[in-house]
């Protein structure tokens, strides 16, 4: 998505470690207007999955994922990162490493949202190892639903996420990936 690219060299940048801060647009502050282009944009590459709902993670997935959900007339189920007072039993969880917050949260979904007949997308903001989308899946398979799809709004081709999503099998979709992120300056695959 050339809007996208350009809105990451416009608004992002490069940190140390391979980090690439986007919070002027998408996990901070969010550009509601650039949001519901992302959202159209999901929902085109999605649109013959016979998605019933979508699945996200806390807190910075939810922005696309509702924008998605939006565009696709589905509810979006977000995983939550801390444990609630009103989200107690009844959970299908899964453990997940944040690399950018350096901690392992168990993410947790209630088990009243997730029906058996459900088809799910995946709707993260970055991919780069893959542990948000495999604690995802993990809750997926736990609930024993299928998945229609993973998309992604900054893929990390550098890391291995990607491939090892791929290698399941599974339909990915990523609208702006990264080759490297080097001396401040963000490359990007070809299209």
């Amino acid at each position: 998505m050339k809007a996208l690219e350009e809105k990451i060299k416009q608004d992002g940048e490069v940190l140390s470690g391979d980090v690439l801060k986007v919070d002027r647009f998408l996990n901070h502050q969010i550009d509601t207007d650039f949001m519901f282009s992302i959202g159209q944009e999901f929902a085109q590459k999605f649109q013959d999955e016979k998605i019933t709902k979508i699945l996200t993670i806390e807190s910075s997935g939810i922005a696309p994922a509702v924008m998605t959900g939006l565009q696709l007339h589905v509810p979006v189920i977000f995983a939550r990162k801390h444990k609630s007072l009103t989200l107690t039993d009844d959970l299908y969880t899964a453990n997940v490493y944040s690399f950018t917050k350096q901690t392992e949260n168990q993410i947790t979904v209630s088990r009243k949202y997730i029906e058996p007949n459900d088809r799910v997308l995946i709707i993260d903001d970055f991919l780069a190892n893959g542990q948000a989308v495999f604690g995802l899946l993990e809750i997926a398979k736990q609930a024993q639903i299928e998945v229609a799809g993973v998309g992604i709004v900054i893929e990390k081709s550098f890391q291995p996420g990607a491939d090892k999503i791929k290698a399941q099998g599974i339909h990915l979709e990523s609208l702006a990936r990264i080759k490297s992120l080097t001396d401040g300056q963000v490359e990007f695959m070809p299209e």
